[in-house]
């Protein structure tokens, strides 16, 4: 029992934290095929068509000894996987790909901290969230919403030296070849642009969230809620893709890295990421997951800083710490607000809270493929 105990503790934390860095890893892949030349609308298109195909066996395999009495083709389960569609996969990862073109993976990261933020403040405007000063919940929802977009705009407008400047040495062999094979920051750039598309993008996922909420409450299968909004969001990006990119060799894929990247795209942000995220949910209830999201901050740095020469700035990793404090107290207080509407008597005398495994309005959604970043 004891070690079963430690294994439940020691492989979600694991696979969290090796999901945070292959995301990273893959973002940096993305930032190097669109400075390459390939298309962001098209990378989109191909990276969920081939991932909505997996997904949607993939999506029936995994709840196969699940039954529902709600049908997923409902007209008002229709509706809602339209949005879903519109806002998870068309809005944001188009968005997203366009902002990363613009800046590099660092500042994916410090943007995607500002989604509980923008979630507090579309549940204040669609009257789901009351201000309540006296609550320590609210206090906390605040100040973490101040703090977070301080960080953002740090983030946008205090750039600093770099980190690892040019004239700084490469420990070995290997890491004088990997910039040459890979790209973290281009110059001349839009950083401002970059970090608006980006801001935008995680709005977007907010607004996913808040859809996302009442959908898996009528239909709990979210593999196949998934699958199915993955579906409509690449008909979507399709029809705007082909809009956006008119010109016919710019959908011609070699078999080369761009060919690898849709398919590693795919496999992972739709089916390895989600399943795991799912299961770490469900084994460690629905506020484990979103803890690890500033872990990209981590790694982008790690990864910025061991392989590449002005690629990373002070600002940029100030100004993601910062966000990272803010992300925090959003989320501490989004749960400390959860414990007092499920114990409220218990609060009222001070008693320690219970642990919670319920369902939260404002927690950072799951099945979304870019919840760290834009793959």
């Amino acid at each position: 029992m004891e070690v079963k105990g430690r294994k439940e503790k020691f492989v979600p934390f694991v696979s969290m934290v090796i999901m945070e860095a292959c995301t990273i890893a893959l973002t940096i892949m993305a930032k190097t095929a669109i400075t390459g030349g390939m298309s962001p609308f098209v990378f989109v298109v191909y990276t969920n068509a081939f991932g909505s195909i997996l997904l949607l066996p993939f999506s029936f395999f995994f709840h196969r000894n699940d039954r529902t009495e709600e049908s997923i083709f409902s007209w008002p389960l229709l509706v809602r996987v339209f949005f879903l569609g519109f806002t998870g996969i068309f809005l944001f990862q188009n968005l997203a790909f366009v902002g990363l073109s613009f800046s590099s993976p660092i500042v994916v990261c410090a943007m995607g901290l500002l989604i509980p933020s923008f979630s507090f403040l579309l549940n204040l405007i669609l009257g789901r969230s009351k201000l309540d000063w006296r609550n320590t919940s609210t206090r906390a929802k605040v100040m973490g919403t101040i703090i977070s977009f301080s960080g953002a705009f740090v983030e946008e407008l205090y750039k600093g030296p770099f980190i690892r400047p040019a004239s700084s040495p490469s420990p070995t062999r290997l890491l004088k070849s990997i910039p040459k094979l890979l790209v973290y920051y281009t110059i001349p750039n839009n950083w401002f642009l970059g970090c608006i598309f980006l801001a935008a993008a995680f709005f977007s996922v907010s607004l996913f969230n808040v859809i996302q909420t009442g959908t898996v409450k009528k239909y709990p299968h979210v593999m196949k809620v998934a699958s199915f909004y993955s579906i409509v969001g690449t008909i979507q990006c399709i029809i705007f893709s082909l809009f956006m990119e008119r010109d016919p060799s710019a959908w011609k894929i070699e078999p080369n890295f761009d060919l690898f990247l849709i398919i590693a795209t795919g496999i992972f942000g739709n089916v390895i990421r989600p399943s795991i995220q799912v299961k770490c949910a469900q084994m460690k209830g629905p506020y484990y997951v979103p803890l690890f999201k500033p872990f990209g901050i981590f790694w982008a740095t790690v990864f910025g800083t061991s392989f590449f020469v002005n690629s990373l700035r002070y600002g940029n990793v100030l100004g993601a710490a910062i966000g990272g404090v803010g992300y925090y107290s959003v989320s501490w207080g989004q749960l400390k607000e959860t414990e007092e509407k499920q114990n409220p008597m218990e609060e009222r005398k001070a008693i320690k809270p219970m642990h919670l495994h319920g369902e939260d309005e404002n927690k950072v959604p799951l099945l979304i493929n870019q919840e760290e970043s834009p793959v």
